[in-house]
């Protein structure tokens, strides 16, 4: 069993005894210090928590146990039930509440769940308020509301409302959508997507729509994470219906996976470099995507003679970069589209709408869109040190090494060589240092990542 502790929410297996995964004690012990740190912190008037979950086999329960406590803790919960992440952010600042859970463990398998925490704008807590709520649930310093003060609870539904969020932006065509009568796949792995992408691409004027595992019963059909290697029925689908489109969600639906018309994967750091194309060719601004997200993002945005900036990983520091430096569109390399027009949270739904937007403007196959796009491949390897290693000093010695290099050590290390880069970081959990690095060919990204690996294994001994 286990239980993840961090800053940017509290993730588990499910049973086990206590402190060993995410069972009901610690989701009661959890969402109280949160509860507590709402109370001493929201500077507006609201008693209002939103709370809203994915379609995980272990989310009923877990919304029981999360609506319970926070109404014993005082506040009032508004359940908006199965929803997707970024319905559950737009849900928070709808309702003009003072904070949001959500119910969900994302990419991970069926067994796990995660209590993930918003703050009053529903966007993620950052690291000082997060390491407050673990301090607080630490020392079990929370107290429960008196019976005439115990919280009430509303049950509402938002996937409508945020659907015609998506459709009011401006820069959604539902018009030229609508003309271009797209054929469109979905793979919705039995999540919560399965309830709203049909009516987001109903609304969006798609009329033909083959649906792949839609049923929101919390069975995922394959590993959930939308990596090529878990997606091949999507691939079939999208070649033999013939789909000019194949869309993939994760369960939360903050992370989207598009496959070319050919049954090919556009690449999930493309999902994000081709929403930013479409955005930038018609509201030209600065984007930002996190320090180990591929450099085609950087490349678009100075083909619009616009600034491009890197953030530490970890989506409340791309929001935060994108905020201090009037982004119009960011996020991440894993299919995670921050629109802030819509709002500042990855969202699948403001993807999908940018996307087919761009699709009917061009007027070209899907392949040839994604073929328009510079090309890189990202390797991801890693160095398993002891733990008697200090990995921090080894960080900063890399760090010299390559000084001659344009060198970035806002989260581990990395360096940017003029047609590639390495980037360097340390897990938090484990003695290993994480290399992922990128170059026009996958021999050339393992290969630079190879070396530097080299100078770790060297400096380690």
């Amino acid at each position: 069993m286990t239980l993840i502790k961090s800053i940017s929410g509290i993730r588990g297996t499910m049973g086990g005894k206590v402190g060993d995964g995410l069972n009901p004690l610690d989701t009661v012990k959890f969402v109280s210090a949160y509860a507590s740190f709402i109370r001493d912190s929201k500077e507006n008037s609201s008693n209002k928590i939103v709370v809203g979950r994915d379609a995980r086999i272990s989310g009923k329960m877990m919304e029981q146990i999360v609506t319970g406590t926070l109404m014993g803790m005082g506040f009032d919960v508004v359940n908006i039930g199965l929803a997707t992440t970024p319905t559950t952010e737009v849900a928070v600042v709808m309702e003009q509440a003072c904070g949001g859970i959500i119910l969900t463990a994302s990419h991970n398998p069926k067994q796990w769940n995660a209590l993930k925490l918003l703050n009053e704008k529903g966007e993620f807590l950052n690291a000082e308020e997060g390491e407050t709520v673990l301090r607080i649930a630490e020392s079990e310093d929370f107290s429960y509301a008196h019976v005439d003060h115990i919280g009430s609870l509303t049950e509402k539904d938002y996937t409508d409302k945020h659907i015609q969020a998506v459709l009011d932006l401006k820069l959604v065509d539902v018009d030229a959508i609508k003309a271009a009568d797209f054929e469109v796949s979905i793979d919705c792995v039995n999540s919560v997507g399965g309830i709203v992408l049909p009516k987001l691409l109903k609304a969006l004027g798609v009329n033909k729509v083959n649906e792949l595992y839609c049923t929101p019963n919390g069975e995922f059909p394959h590993n959930p994470e939308p990596l090529p290697e878990h997606l091949t029925d999507i691939f079939t689908m999208v070649k033999t219906t013939p789909s000019d489109v194949g869309f993939v969600v994760d369960p939360d639906v903050d992370r989207l996976a598009i496959v070319c018309e050919n049954g090919q994967f556009f690449g999930e750091e493309y999902t994000l470099v081709a929403v930013a194309d479409y955005v930038l060719k018609h509201t030209p601004g600065n984007t930002v995507s996190n320090l180990s997200s591929s450099r085609a993002l950087r490349d678009i945005t100075r083909k619009y003679g616009c600034e491009y900036n890197a953030s530490a990983v970890g989506e409340v520091n791309v929001t935060t970069k994108m905020k201090a430096t009037n982004a119009v569109i960011g996020g991440e390399g894993n299919g995670g589209v921050i629109y802030p027009a819509s709002h500042y949270g990855r969202d699948s739904l403001v993807g999908i709408a940018l996307f087919l937007s761009h699709l009917a403007h061009e007027k070209k196959k899907v392949s040839e869109i994604r073929a328009s796009y510079p090309e890189y491949f990202i390797a991801k390897q890693k160095v398993e040190l002891t733990p008697s290693i200090d990995v921090d000093a080894i960080l900063k010695a890399v760090k010299e090494k390559y000084r001659q290099y344009d060198v970035t050590d806002i989260d581990g290390v990395k360096i940017d060589f003029p047609e590639k880069w390495v980037h360097l970081r340390k897990s938090n959990t484990e003695p290993i240092i994480r290399v992922y690095s990128e170059a026009h060919t996958m021999k050339e990204a393992e290969d630079i990542g190879a070396e530097v690996m080299a100078v770790i294994k060297q400096l380690a001994n």
